[in-house]
């Protein structure tokens, strides 16, 4: 199909131009538009990942100028992203249509019909610039390119909903919405400054130049620079102080996709540093892989920590990114197919994990996990969504979520087997997953295992509209396919990311 790549990136802003021209009364087709458009181009990545799949690329020149491209490139490593991601953006978009209408309910109370048009418009205006920069990272050849990307992710959709339809009050909404620009626009600094640095010795942004850096005595600290941009966005301790805050307080459809943003940045290392300069990196292996371990268990100590729900999952995410980030920094082969795997596999569960305890603040009116207990048979098919996320982050079969660490910790393995220090750190970030599995099923044991708390509840609890459990559901679906059937995403993988 033409131009596959750049429809890809671009429909959803022509989408979101489209919903200036719907009228406001017409709510929910703003948002079958939008389901639309993503739905389309799912399908055209699964097009695009026949071709890949099949030992092909697809590779797309837009020249703009000597320094400064618009090429876009799918290959092993970039399909399975875009995809993965993609599936997440379409099925919170379905969820987040009564999820959104009650927001706007809550945060402006009575309106007349056409003032809730247009709150509904623009959420899902905003929304669609979520799936460009996504697809634009993951697809763009140039570093410029990346750079606005997600400078794009930053700026405009995640300041705004924050803003206007995050959760707290109209100061503290704002006050986080400025922590998250603040912070999204530091990490994207560094990482300018980096390939600025780059482009002085390379003469060239191109992604595809970036191993005539190899040997060079500057590309250590390049790679540090650009590092540390992408740590800040990661959520590595001590750059994760953003992390509790923002995540927790953005609406709950949009948390899911700011656990995207933040592990994208995995993906960025791969494909920019680790890829083209694998060799130059390994001075920066142990150490990163000790950031990564202090990361995952003071995460899952202060996921233990915490009373409610949203910032529950906020916390372990800062936990669960790490283990992507040791795998990959173990710089071995199977160590960074096993960080992209997990990666994706976390995206997935994280999504679950966070839509399903948005599905409990939005039918039980709490956060507090003190007032939510014995809902197992009120709401059986929220508890097996919040089962499958458990397992999935917890690393258990049958869910991708094994898979992925288990080649990551192999990968580790590998790499550090003669080294005392190395092997002393991969044994206590294999012991700290044990962490993950009481943090997950302990909480899922007391909300709906525990004993009933109805009188602490506005609500009498049930299971929410379909429109927000059957897009978790396939969710579900692809968390556990993944355990099942790792082999399509990992022959993709193992042609771009071959042996060292």
């Amino acid at each position: 199909m033409p131009f596959a790549l750049l429809q890809i990136v671009c429909l959803p802003l022509a989408a979101a131009l489209g919903l200036l021209w719907l009228r406001p009364s017409r709510q929910r087709g703003a948002a079958w538009l939008v389901i639309g458009c993503l739905a389309y181009t799912t399908i055209l990545l699964l097009a695009v990942g026949a071709q890949v799949y099949n030992g092909g690329a697809l590779v797309e020149r837009y020249p703009l100028g000597p320094a400064f491209n618009f090429d876009l490139a799918a290959d092993g490593l970039s399909l399975p992203v875009a995809l993965i991601v993609n599936l997440i953006c379409l099925a919170l978009a379905v969820y987040a249509i009564p999820y959104v209408e009650h927001r706007i309910e809550l945060i402006y109370g009575t309106v007349d019909a056409e003032t809730h048009g247009i709150y509904f418009r623009r959420f899902y205006l905003l929304y669609l610039f979520f799936p460009t920069g996504f697809m634009g990272v993951c697809f763009a050849t140039n570093l410029l390119a990346i750079y606005l990307f997600m400078e794009l992710l930053t700026i405009v959709p995640l300041y705004f909903i924050m803003a206007q339809f995050g959760y707290s009050d109209y100061i503290t909404r704002y006050k986080v919405a400025l922590m998250c620009l603040y912070w999204g626009v530091a990490g994207a600094t560094l990482f300018l400054i980096g390939i600025i640095w780059g482009y002085a010795h390379l003469g060239s942004f191109e992604i595809a130049q970036l191993s005539d850096l190899s040997g060079n005595p500057q590309a250590l600290w390049i790679a540090v620079v650009i590092l540390t941009g992408l740590a800040t966005k990661l959520a590595i301790v001590p750059l994760h102080v953003w992390m509790p805050w923002v995540h927790a307080e953005h609406p709950t459809c949009i948390a899911g996709l700011l656990a995207v943003y933040a592990n994208i940045a995995a993906y960025v290392a791969v494909r920019v540093l680790i890829i083209p300069l694998q060799g130059d990196l390994q001075p920066l292996s142990l150490p990163l892989m000790i950031f990564a371990l202090i990361t995952m268990t003071y995460g899952a100590l202060l996921t233990l920590a915490q009373s409610d729900a949203k910032r529950f999952c906020a916390c372990s995410t800062i936990s669960q990114i790490s283990y992507s980030v040791f795998g990959v920094a173990a710089l071995t082969t199977w160590g960074v197919r096993g960080g992209i795997f997990y990666f994706l596999s976390h995206i997935v569960g994280k999504a679950i994990l966070f839509s399903t305890a948005g599905i409990l603040v939005f039918q039980l009116e709490t956060r507090k996990l003190a007032e939510m207990g014995g809902l197992w048979k009120q709401m059986p098919v929220t508890a097996c969504l919040w089962l499958v996320a458990a397992l999935t982050l917890s690393a258990l079969p049958p869910t991708g979520g094994f898979v992925g660490k288990w080649m990551l910790f192999t990968g580790a393995f590998n790499g550090y087997e003669t080294h005392f220090t190395g092997l002393l750190v991969i044994i206590a970030a294999v012991m700290s997953t044990l962490l993950t599995l009481v943090y997950t099923f302990l909480t899922g044991v007391r909300i709906f295992f525990g004993p009933q708390k109805r009188g602490a509840l506005h609500h009498d609890p049930a299971d929410p509209p379909l429109t927000m459990s059957l897009p978790l559901v396939l969710l579900a679906t692809v968390a556990i396919g993944m355990g099942i059937f790792p082999d399509p995403i990992l022959h993709m993988l193992s042609a771009v990311i071959v042996d060292w």
